[in-house]
Parts: C-alpha cells; structure tokens; sequence
C-alpha cells in the first residue's frame, strides 16, 4: 500500500460507516477515473484535456435545475455521475471541491514542474485536499477548524507520495519537489535522473520527510475529536504516513531502489499508534 490520496479513500475499510459506504465510493469513482484521464494510457494532451472537459461539463450538468447527470449518448458519463449526483443531492455535498480535481488533473496534463513550496501546495489544494473536505462533508464535522486540519492532513499525504513516488515521476517526466528546494540543497535533474543518493540528496529528502511529519502532525487533532470509527480510521491514515515517513529514512530516501510501502506487519504498529494518538 502506498500512500496516495486516492489510495487512503477508505473505501472496503472495515471501518467506514455502512449509510457512508455508498457515496464514498461514487466520489472514489469520479476521482480515481478523472486521473485515469490524465495519467494512463496514450492518449494525446489534447485529446485527456477534451476528456477531463466532458467530466465538468457533467458536473455542471448537475447543478442545473434539469439535474442531467450526464449526457445519455455516454454510457461512461452516465455510469460516473448518474449515482454521483444522487449522492450529492442526499449529502448536499459542494460542487467546488469536484471541480477542484479537475483542475488538478488538467494541470498534471500540462504541467510538470513548480517553482516552489507555495506553487506545489497550492496544486495540493486542488488535488488533495478536496477529499478530505468532502469526507468532512459526509461525516458532519465541518468547521473552519476541522477544514484547516483535513487540508494539513491531506497535503501532507501528497507530499508523502511524491517523495515515494520520485523515480515513478521521473519517468513520467514529472518533478514534485520544488525547484526552489532543489536549487537550495544543490540537487540537480541529472541526480534524479541517475538515480543519485549522496549526502546532498539525503539532506533534501530530509528537510522534506521533516515539513511533512510537521504538516501531520498539525492535523492530528481532528483524528482525536472525530469520535467513532470515523476518528479511528483518520488516525490510521495518519499514522500510515507517518510510517512511510519512517521507512523513507530508514532507506536513507534512496527511493530509486526501495520505494517505501506498508506491508501487514505495518498495521499492527499503527493500529496501536493510532489507539494511543494523543
């Protein structure tokens, strides 16, 4: 298991409530397909671009007064946003943090460097923090501590895919670390792209794994005030990343050879973590 946004959508968990099950899994539909588009298969920039714009067309169709879901002639729209506009409409779930992804998806498309931690955080806006926004949605718990706590979480766990993710990325000919970052530390595009871990790439990865355990642990405490097995099931998302964050250094962040992953073994150390998360 990696940790990745879309991933940590808990979505079979054991521990997500039964009356929750089914609009969490519309929302991972929409998600996880929309960055199908932009990600997999060969298809051309324009051609996931025209795809990604018949997802918003579709969201917009939902919020108009006829409620089109989708248009009929596409059985794949409909399939997405038939049930994703019931849901919606028993939640009353915001349309902005849908149109949000999308955003996030067409800038993957045409965009594969940032300049530095505020442009990178502010893609992590779009693309990750949505979801969380939307389980706050489902769960009842929206405040304007509550949002500022999910969106830490969640921005957190992007960065922490990144960093696991760097030679995936590379060959996508995508960097997510910060220009600015590199530049700083002395890391250059040939480092990654041969696969360099010396003393320079080990201080970046560092000062990265550091600003995302701070980023955690900024929103553990909405982890704590969820109560029920909603609270349980964040604090283990937690406490995955921060695991990951582990494994990174105890592979001194040479992610070329040993991308980090959590096995079984993980679970009980977080299970326990999260029981005690204070």
């Amino acid at each position: 298991m990696s940790v990745d946004h879309y991933e940590n959508f808990p979505v079979a968990s054991i521990l997500l409530p039964r009356h929750l099950k089914t609009a969490v899994i519309d929302i991972y539909r929409f998600a996880r397909s929309a960055d199908d588009i932009a990600d997999e298969g060969d298809a051309t920039a324009s051609e996931r671009l025209a795809q990604l714009k018949s997802y918003r067309q579709a969201l917009h169709n939902l919020a108009s007064p006829v409620q089109d879901a989708a248009p009929e002639s596409d059985s794949r729209l409909s399939a997405i946003f038939t049930p994703l506009g019931k849901t919606i409409s028993r939640h009353q779930l915001p349309l902005t943090p849908f149109f949000d992804l999308l955003t996030a998806f067409e800038q993957d498309i045409v965009q594969t460097r940032y300049l530095d931690y505020a442009a990178l955080t502010h893609y992590c806006r779009l693309s990750a923090n949505p979801i969380g926004r939307l389980m706050l949605y489902l769960y009842k718990s929206v405040d304007e501590k509550s949002l500022e706590q999910s969106d830490a979480i969640c921005t957190a766990l992007q960065l922490i895919n990144f960093l696991q993710d760097v030679a995936i990325d590379w060959k996508k000919g995508r960097i997510y670390i910060p220009q600015s970052d590199l530049i700083k530390y002395g890391v250059t595009e040939e480092m990654i792209a041969n696969a360099t871990t010396n003393t320079t790439w080990r201080s970046l990865m560092q000062f990265q794994t550091d600003r995302c355990r701070d980023l955690l642990k900024s929103g553990q405490p909405l982890g704590n005030r969820l109560k029920g097995r909603i609270g349980l099931e964040l604090r283990l998302i937690i406490q995955g990343g921060l695991r990951i964050l582990e494994k990174l250094e105890t592979v001194r962040f040479d992610v070329f050879n040993h991308r980090p992953t959590l096995h079984a073994a993980d679970w009980s150390i977080m299970f326990w973590r999260a029981c005690i998360q204070k």
